[in-house]
């Protein structure tokens, strides 16, 4: 009797002891916070496929997956409090996934947000396609031109980004701009926003030169120094004259703003010159034919200006012009004028800005006025520079610009100072090329248009369109 007594006393141990009961927890509480966890997770899968049915799954799923977590830490909270035991084998906590912040799908104005957040794929669109005519139609359907394209699809992309920024901050340039505005104030707004969009990052991606904002007579190369107080009026013609490089690939793009409508066939006669450039140009095509083209649209202008009537000339010492990778100005300059005398012609592969200069005034322009461009020569022969301050700032130009154009405010911003006589000793070696602002007769008005054209070997692409 005492053996059946013991046996079954040790039957009852066993069963107990097997029983997996964790240290620290009451009864079966462990159990049912794992059943709930596994309830939540139901109504967690129910709840975001209800949310996506309605259109809202990214929002509301994402409200639902915080709150399960939490009531996820809650239960197993009980559990938890029971000692060492139970944080070893209960359940163990999940961490809070925090939220991605989503990517903003339009520009802010001003712009800030990079273009590389607008176009996630890094793909950017081309410009206007325009077919090649007379002797190089052949090359629109041409398999190894085609082929020869494929080979320069990231320089395509380059240029078609900074295109991009370019057209963005341009667009928000001529709407923030208004009378009263400094010149110094306008120029900020379109160097910021060029510097936010195409993520400003030294020779990587940046400006490609300073931003011109001549006035009335005065027709290039005038940015403001530091502390020019000027301000624009409603009676200013205005010319807006920026760059945007990515990797070196620099668009070059210009426009003319005007408040009194008093100048609007001068801007209509520079805009309407520049397209008939646009369209001339093209591979093989004789840079003499496109200043032809341009100056026959300038002969058919006139405007009346205070009850006097001037008629609207090419400026004929300005021209368009090739561009090279990290210099804006390459080999070839394209006349505005007819009778240039010049045969060169353009070849496959070539980036060409387009640019039309006209005036009230003689058509002419000269060097006038305090310097603000400069670029360092490209080419330039060796030359020992003995002046220590000329040393430090030519190592700071090739740090911060190699050849790509400066201005003063660049050489502030980078903290340079007391710079002047380096500067003036670097251009007078030859080192440095100075571009003082170009202008006409003083009391005339200018206007300017320009586009980047990319001439592909199956196709023109005008990368930047107005």
């Amino acid at each position: 009797m005492a053996t059946e007594e013991s046996l079954a006393k040790a039957v009852e141990d066993t069963k107990l002891t097997d029983t997996p009961v964790e240290a620290g927890s009451q009864g079966g509480a462990p159990v049912a916070a794992k059943k709930k966890k596994k309830n939540n997770k139901k109504k967690k899968a129910a709840d975001n496929a209800e949310a996506a049915s309605n259109g809202d799954s990214h929002e509301n799923g994402d409200d639902k997956k915080e709150e399960n977590d939490e009531e996820e830490e809650e239960e197993e909270a009980p559990a938890a409090e029971g000692g060492e035991g139970a944080a070893e084998g209960g359940a163990k906590k999940k961490k809070k996934k925090k939220n991605k912040k989503k990517s903003p799908k339009t520009q802010t104005e001003p712009p800030t947000v990079p273009v590389a957040k607008l176009f996630p794929s890094n793909v950017f669109p081309e410009g206007e396609i325009h077919e090649y005519r007379d002797d190089n139609v052949w090359r629109t359907t041409s398999e190894e031109k085609r082929a020869a394209e494929r080979m320069s699809t990231d320089e395509y992309n380059d240029l078609r980004k900074a295109a991009e920024v370019h057209r963005q901050v341009r667009a928000y340039a001529r709407k923030a701009i208004k009378p009263g505005m400094s010149m110094i104030d306008i120029c900020d707004t379109i160097e910021n926003g060029t510097r936010n969009l195409v993520e400003a990052n030294g020779f990587e991606a940046g400006i490609g030169f300073p931003t011109g904002c001549s006035l009335n007579h005065v027709a290039a190369h005038y940015t403001p120094n530091a502390g020019d107080k000027t301000v624009l009026s409603y009676d200013d013609v205005m010319k807006i004259d920026f760059g945007v490089h990515v990797n070196g690939h620099i668009i070059d793009s210009a426009f003319t703003m005007n408040f009194n409508p008093k100048f609007d066939k001068l801007v209509e006669a520079a805009r309407e010159a520049t397209y008939a450039g646009v369209k001339e140009a093209g591979i093989d095509v004789r840079l003499c034919d496109i200043g032809a083209a341009v100056h026959e649209v300038y002969d058919s202008y006139e405007i009346e200006l205070d009850g006097k009537t001037y008629d609207i000339k090419p400026i004929r010492n300005l021209n368009g012009h090739t561009i090279d990778p990290y210099r804006i100005h390459g080999g070839k300059s394209v006349p505005i004028v007819r009778n240039s005398g010049d045969e060169t012609k353009l070849e496959e592969g070539e980036h060409v800005a387009i640019e039309t200069f006209c005036s009230t005034g003689r058509g002419y322009v000269v060097e006038d006025g305090e310097c603000s461009h400069y670029a360092k020569t490209p080419d330039a022969p060796h030359v020992p520079i003995r002046v220590p301050r000329a040393k430090s700032l030519l190592a700071s130009i090739n740090k911060h610009f190699g050849t790509l154009p400066f201005c003063r405010r660049y050489l502030d911003r980078v903290g340079e100072e007391k710079y002047l006589l380096g500067l003036r000793n670097l251009v007078s070696s030859g080192v440095v090329t100075a571009y003082p602002p170009l202008v006409d007769t003083r009391g005339s008005y200018t206007a300017q248009l320009e586009h980047t054209i990319l001439l592909r070997p199956t196709c023109k692409e005008v990368i930047f369109i107005l």
